[in-house]
């Protein structure tokens, strides 16, 4: 999540520059000299995206190249407006983020409401993009237009958090900057709950799982959208232009970050590749894609699993790091933005407390001196309805004390009954089960499920993962079991009560 100049970094590269002389050997400052030298750095950049080059910076260096493109063509068009308006880069690509064919979003950010002729001129400088091949994505707003319609969409005034001047008066684009701010419009404690409420929505379109065969790597669970979505709040509430920054607000540790960033270099990888076969803007991992794309990022078939298979099972366990990462950022947002800091914890045991709804622990030494709280804590979740989730500081906790998982712990007779119990409870036994795959537990305490988290198998009968097929499995087990769903399953639940 960068917000600066991204041609700064890129003056001295050798795609950037045969496009800069391109651009300037273009007298005619034609249509057709635009589109060629276009082509001409996306060829560029998908062979040095195929020889392994960082696809950090290749991303960042399209954005470059379109900037330098749209200053071009801005400047042919709109040079007459200099004074009345001004060229800004919204969304992905005012972060700096453009993909071989992602859409390239624009605004145009007028002082007034423009004359017939400078329309006119704006309406060709946009059919120019898109006759350059370009897929555009355009607004024409005045500040008051951009704070009126930032007031009625959360999406609009996500979208002009991230806007970043490409051409035109500084200060006017500062007074759009100062329209939208948290200071006027969607305080950050509306922003975060309206942005909360997105994602919900979004998980739950894709079944709130990122372990399907064909997930999409932009909006399924774990996905890009939900590091963004961490990004669009710490702006918001912190005024931060980098996820670094968060940091110093002690909101990431420093391997934290790394996780992120990580996981954003593998996504981003995955996603170039899917635009390079494609020939097109592509976020689905389709079944047909992932062979291919496995070949193009290095992957080789081993003994037992195959080269597909290596890449997707990175896949699954990337995207179950980035979710446990978003709900414990997203959580600690909750407690800082919304939640009462000096609320009154209700002690539960000597390890456990409940604040503001969550359950922590009563100090961060309790899984060191008592690993199996590392149990407990999901046979408390299902026992007490009333609590909502896992503070994040307590998940940040687990995350840190995994280790203590080890063959002590696994024949310790206190921790099976511990997970016998969890089993054996009347409800919520699949829930605490996916529960701890995502906290990484459940595959350490039983390491021949911790082999097939994430793994997939190459065909397309199976829709999900593994383990998630797995957990599909003891669910509907776990029903069969149950007399209110006899209903459902009128054959096989009389027979599985009948078992002793």
């Amino acid at each position: 999540m960068t917000y600066n100049t991204s041609a700064d970094a890129a003056q001295h590269d050798e795609t950037f520059l045969a496009m800069q002389n391109a651009l300037s050997g273009d007298q005619q400052h034609s249509v057709n000299g635009c589109r060629a030298a276009l082509a001409q750095a996306t060829i560029s950049l998908n062979e040095r995206f195929e020889r392994g080059e960082s696809v950090t910076g290749l991303v960042r260096l399209r954005s470059a190249i379109v900037d330098q493109l749209l200053t071009h063509l801005w400047l042919q068009y709109a040079g007459g407006l200099a004074d009345d308006a001004a060229l800004v880069a919204v969304g992905g690509y005012g972060r700096g983020e453009l993909h071989p064919y992602s859409d390239v979003d624009i605004m145009i950010l007028v002082a007034d409401v423009l004359p017939h002729a400078a329309e006119t001129k704006v309406s060709e400088f946009v059919a120019a993009l898109w006759d350059i091949g370009l897929e555009i994505g355009h607004s024409v707003r005045n500040v008051a237009q951009c704070r009126e319609q930032s007031e009625e969409d959360i999406t609009v005034v996500t979208t002009l958090t991230e806007a970043r001047l490409i051409s035109g008066p500084v200060t006017l684009f500062s007074e759009m900057q100062a329209a939208v701010s948290a200071d006027e419009i969607w305080p950050s404690d509306q922003f975060f709950a309206a942005k909360r409420n997105e994602q919900r929505a979004r998980h739950h379109r894709y079944d709130d799982t990122a372990y399907k065969l064909e997930p999409n790597v932009k909006g399924s669970p774990g996905g890009l959208r939900d590091i963004q979505m961490i990004g669009w709040v710490a702006k918001r509430h912190f005024a931060v232009k980098t996820l670094d920054e968060l940091v110093a607000h002690k909101f990431l540790t420093p391997g934290q970050l790394r996780v992120l960033n990580d996981g954003q270099e593998f996504l981003w990888r995955v996603r170039f590749g899917l635009h390079v076969l494609t020939g097109r803007r592509e976020d689905r991992l389709l079944f047909d894609h992932q062979s291919r794309l496995a070949e193009m990022l290095g992957y080789e078939d081993a003994t037992f699993t195959l080269a597909v298979e290596q890449m997707m099972q990175r896949y699954y366990r990337t995207v179950m790091e980035l979710s446990r990462i978003n709900e414990m950022l997203l959580q600690l947002f909750e407690e800082a933005i919304l939640m009462d800091p000096d609320a009154e914890p209700q002690a539960i045991n000597e390890r456990f407390q409940i604040k503001n709804g969550f359950l922590q622990t009563t100090n961060d030494n309790v899984f060191e001196l008592e690993p199996t709280a590392l149990l407990e804590v999901f046979l408390l979740l299902q026992q007490r309805a009333e609590i909502r989730g896992v503070s994040a500081l307590t998940i940040g906790l687990i995350k840190r004390n995994l280790y203590l998982i080890d063959e002590k712990f696994r024949q310790n007779p206190r921790n099976h009954e511990l997970f016998l119990s969890i089993l054996r409870a009347p409800a919520g036994v699949t829930h605490e089960l996916r529960r701890m795959n995502s906290y990484g537990v459940l595959g350490l305490y039983i390491p021949s499920f911790g082999r097939i988290v994430g793994r997939m198998q190459y065909d397309l009968f199976h829709a999900y993962t593994v383990d998630e097929h797995t957990l599909f499995v003891v669910n509907n087990l776990r029903r069969f079991a149950l007399t209110r769903f006899d209903h459902e399953y009128p054959h096989c639940s009389p027979l599985m009560q009948s078992f002793e």
